[in-house]
């Protein structure tokens, strides 16, 4: 069958079941928006291509599909970087269509001509250049394959120009040929279920990875039949239900103390799809102490990278618990309970009260109107993500959306409308910083022109929270760069005074001018009533809190600390 290559392009979307696009055309991809024109797709306009990929990005954390962004060469392909590395450290599966200059002129320092793909190499799973109308099916088809196949991660291609316009005949569909993924050792899975059997400290944490294995009902009957307390990275919350009562929540740089210390102080450690990276483990060096870890991983890259392990369990998780379970003996473990009970009593936790209108109580409310099997909650990366984490009771895998890794702030408003367009049947919920959220705010007119009934909740407390925090803390209270008041831009002061608004910009007269209905916050007693208004709303809603500026996340294990040295004020 004989087409032009955009045309092509397009039906290897639809024959890899894409049903949305997002993108932003230019010079370079004009032919492959002209045939989308009338295409049986959603062709999503973002204000910006940095929006795009984070939509697209969103867009495959919630539905468990390839996200795909198309941008034009130069800088359409530059300004979806951020992204591509944003997807890389979460293990995202994300196909980016870049535009080039022709084939002719590749080289040459062509208007616009930049290499993407030199550039993007070390931040995609698979990148390359098609230079033949023959490659260029087949590449896409691969992308699709390598960016789904084993550890999920994103793929570009870079398409010139001429290509997308020349034609081609369509070849036939064929299996894509990928390397078997590894299996996990016999010796191994014996030795790892006898330490389990024998431990009397034992713990199971969940990580990323066992979103993308689909393995929440394996890992409930481990966690049940074992008696295991269950800790989740950021990446692996909503995996295991955090309303269990085994679910004891968020470990790491900002998880809780009970968390932290049962981490700490296990003999047996069942690491179930995490990497093991430092803001789970504090200094790597003394994190595995005495106990004894294993490590299930579909990537044998990531074994013994940050810690070293004794047991290894490498393969898809769902295939190794198929064959691990069997073995587990029941269990029970009280006098460990007893202790973390005990560690869980000592963590204070007096911002969640109703008194001041500080973030973690925001984040409790929060929880209590929209935490139901219906909503997706996504993050913006700072404080607000933290408290989200820390806060929120995640029960349902890929309902809990946030940026790990790579710690990309402006995440937030852009991820959340990808996941709006996936799951249009759930309810979305971005909860912001006020930092975070103006480096994409452009993006709530999407939103608004696709009438998606998102709501950005904006966490205001008037400077670069996280940021702020680093600096009180650690560097004498020098707020260099990190205030975003109008008023007291301080080089070296407290941060003391009301929560009168006198903040720039005016998010919500900027959200009302992107046509978006906005509502502002300061009183504690009127957080409840704006709130419902929102959940009630099918339009897209703003909701903008004035919190307390001095507010910080606790507790918070310092850069270089193990786990178990924690501050708390």
């Amino acid at each position: 069958m004989k087409m032009t290559g955009a045309q092509a392009i397009i039906k290897v979307l639809q024959e890899q079941g894409v049903d949305t696009v997002f993108g932003y055309p230019g010079g370079a991809v004009i032919p492959l928006y002209n045939a989308l024109y009338d295409a049986p797709l959603k062709n999503i306009l973002t204000a910006h291509e940095q929006g795009a990929i984070h939509a697209a990005d969103g867009y495959a954390r919630a539905s468990g599909k390839v996200g795909v962004c198309i941008a034009t060469s130069g800088p359409g392909a530059t300004n979806i970087v951020t992204g591509l590395a944003t997807a890389y450290l979460d293990s995202i599966p994300v196909v980016a269509i870049s535009g080039q200059v022709p084939v002719a002129n590749l080289g040459r320092d062509a208007f616009q001509e930049i290499d993407i793909v030199g550039v993007t190499m070390p931040i995609t799973k698979y990148n390359a250049i098609v230079r033949k109308s023959e490659d260029l099916v087949p590449m896409l088809r691969k992308a699709f394959a390598i960016a789904k196949e084993g550890r999920p991660g994103p793929v570009l291609i870079d398409v010139p120009s001429d290509l997308t316009v020349k034609e081609l005949d369509y070849p036939e569909l064929e299996e894509v040929e990928l390397p078997e993924v590894v299996k996990a050792d016999e010796g191994n899975l014996e030795k790892a279920v006898a330490a389990l059997n024998e431990a009397q400290r034992p713990v199971l944490m969940v990580g990323g990875g066992a979103v993308t294995s689909g393995v929440e009902a394996e890992l409930l009957e481990l966690a049940h039949k074992a008696d295991l307390p269950v800790v989740s990275t950021l990446m692996g919350l909503g995996v295991y239900p955090g309303s269990d009562e085994r679910a004891i929540g968020l470990t790491g740089m900002h998880g809780h103390m009970d968390c932290n210390l049962a981490v700490a102080n296990a003999d047996v450690l069942i690491v179930a799809g995490s990497r093991l990276s430092d803001r789970v483990t504090g200094d790597r060096n003394r994190y595995a102490g005495t106990k004894t870890i294993i490590h299930m991983d579909i990537d044998p890259s990531e074994l013994d990278k940050n810690v070293a392990v004794p047991l290894h369990l490498t393969g898809d998780l769902k295939e190794t618990l198929a064959k691990f379970l069997p073995l587990v003996k029941e269990n029970k473990h009280p006098e460990w309970w007893e202790q973390i009970r005990e560690w869980d009593k000592m963590e204070d936790r007096f911002l969640t009260s109703g008194e001041r209108l500080t973030a973690p109580w925001v984040m409790t409310q929060l929880n209590k109107t929209f935490a139901d099997r219906d909503t997706i909650f996504v993050t913006d990366v700072g404080q607000n993500q933290m408290w989200a984490a820390q806060y929120f009771r995640h029960n349902i895998p890929r309902h809990f959306l946030s940026s790990g890794g790579m710690g990309t702030m402006g995440f937030g408003i852009p991820a959340a409308i990808g996941a709006a367009f996936a799951r249009p049947d759930h309810k979305t919920v971005a909860v912001c910083g006020d930092g975070g959220a103006q480096m994409t705010f452009e993006e709530v007119v999407v939103a608004v022109e696709h009438k998606l009934p998102v709501t950005f909740v904006v966490i205001n407390n008037g400077c670069l929270g996280m940021v702020r925090q680093w600096q009180e803390l650690f560097y004498k209270k020098n707020y260099s760069g990190s205030i975003l008041t109008v008023k007291d831009r301080p080089k070296n002061e407290n941060l003391e005074g009301d929560l009168k608004y006198d903040y720039l910009p005016d998010i919500v007269k900027l959200a009302e001018a992107h046509g978006a209905k906005a509502y502002r916050v300061i009183d504690p007693d009127k957080l409840d009533s704006v709130i419902a208004k929102a959940v009630k709303s099918d339009a897209t809603t703003l909701v903008e809190v004035i919190v307390e500026p001095r507010a910080n996340v606790y507790p918070m294990i310092p850069a270089g600390k193990p786990v178990s040295d924690m501050v708390f004020d």
